[in-house]
Order: C-alpha cells, then structure tokens, then sequence
C-alpha cells in the first residue's frame, strides 16, 4: 500500500497526487512512468512522473474516465494498493547546448522534470500550451527552473494565442536549437516534429499509447524508423522524424469508449 502524502487540484478537471514510495522516488528520473492501480478490483493505468524527492513521486492524471475519477475522490493520508515503477526509458540528460522542451495539455506534466534536468546542463526554453489559462499548472514552478518560459493559450487568456508551434517556428526564426524534446497531444507531436525535420533532431514521447507498461499486451506497439517498436519498454522517447505518425495517430483513440466503463476484474 502506498500513502497518498499531498492531494491538490492544479487546473481545470486536473489533481496531483504526491505519493511516498522510497524505492520508485531513489530510481525515478525524469522521462519515466510509473502503473497505479487504487484497489483489487480496479484497472492499472500508467502515468508519467511529474516529480520526485527522495521519498516521494508526484503523478498529475487528468479525469477522463472512471479509473481517474475515482482517482480524483481520494485524500491525503489515504492508500492506492499498486504503485510500480520506474518504468521506460529515462530522458537523455547531456551537455546539448540551446534545448527547447514544447509540452501540451497534461503532456506538461510530463516535461517538468525533464526540464528541471536539462537546464543543469544546457540551455533551456519551455514552451508550453493548453486551451485557456484555467488549463495550465506548474507556472512559478517552470519559471524556477528554465531559462526562459514561453506560454501559449488557445484563447489568449494567458501569453501567446495559438498554438505551441506557432511559438516554436516564431523562436527557431531567430534562434539556433541543438534540440528539441516535446509531449503532450499526438497530433502537437507530430507537427512539432514537421516543423523541426532537416533542421533539428527532434524527441517525441509516445507515452499517450501505452497501457500495460511492459510490453506484454502489445497495444502500444509503433512503427519507427520502418521497425516495430513498443513505447514503453523501448520508448517512451523515439526520434519524432523516424516515426510513423500516420499509425500513431490511428492507434491512440482505440480505447476512448473503454475509458468511460467500470473495470471488471475482480478476486
């Protein structure tokens, strides 16, 4: 059992949950994910990192569905049964030189911590977007560890309106990048990626399709590079211009009916 130490709502329909697990918090970096599961008769689900102390892992999930909203309802000092990880492929952390992070949506959760360790080597340029103001989180904390912050709003409540790219294509005008790293929506990812190739070597995590998180059930499998790939034992990170973004796209809304129902495993 894993003790739920800090509960909060950070946006709209949106909580983080800082959960003390030892062992994950002492191995977890920034890139990885980890399987919950609330009790014996729930489903497992897979949510990325969104930071980590030396006792502690904090998830931020968006409610979606019934596994999520039920996720929603608990409280500090209460339990989930599972909680497993670190799972993936952590980010790679080197001296790059100017790295724009580009996150979307709940995919800004997942690029806090990559962001937080690249700019103890390198340059670092968050660019991060949701529909309005009342979408975004982590702000101050951003700005804290990032060399400059850049936001975009789908209707302009906050910093730039339109989309991440737009900002991206905006700064890459003027500005040499030796690399880009971005999560969030698949189709954000791929024209990220579009606007990056032959320019940038480009990062792009996948983790919107795992479901088991080891590779067994297959449902995450992609094709990169003309080679079948899993997400989440070879991924989550994959070079952005040597995927089939086509075959992602299609694969990623196979299970939106699924997410509303209730999980039938029991004893």
């Amino acid at each position: 059992m894993f003790k739920i130490i800090k509960k909060e709502k950070i946006a709209e329909n949106t909580y983080s949950l800082q959960i003390h697990a030892p062992k994950i918090a002492k191995s977890a970096k920034a890139g990885q994910f980890v399987i919950i599961q609330i009790d014996e008769t729930g489903e497992r689900i897979p949510l990325t990192i969104a930071d980590y102390n030396k006792t502690s892992v904090t998830i931020i999930f968006l409610v979606i569905g019934h596994t999520t909203t039920k996720l929603s309802k608990l409280r500090k000092g209460q339990f989930v049964k599972d909680f497993v990880g670190p799972l993936g492929n952590p980010t790679e952390i080197e001296e790059f030189g100017d790295v724009c992070v580009v996150g979307g949506g709940l995919g800004i959760a997942a690029t806090y911590p990559i962001v937080k360790e690249m700019s103890k080597k390198n340059n670092v340029i968050a660019i991060i977007g949701a529909k309005s103001k009342k979408h975004l989180f982590w702000l101050e904390k951003f700005e804290k560890v990032c060399d400059k912050l850049i936001i975009c709003t789908d209707d302009g409540s906050i910093g730039q309106q339109g989309f991440v790219t737009t900002a991206l294509k905006s700064y890459m005008r003027n500005n040499h990048l030796a690399r880009v790293i971005t999560v969030g929506p698949g189709i954000m990812m791929k024209s990220v990626s579009d606007l990056t190739k032959s320019r940038v070597r480009t990062v792009a995590s996948l983790n919107p399709i795992i479901v088991d998180g080891i590779g067994m059930c297959g449902s995450c499998r992609i094709t990169v590079a003309g080679e079948t790939k899993f997400a989440c034992v070879d991924g989550p990170e994959f070079n952005a211009h040597d995927v089939d973004w086509c075959e992602f796209l299609n694969r990623l809304n196979r299970f939106s009916k699924e997410e509303k129902h209730i999980c039938r495993i029991r004893k």
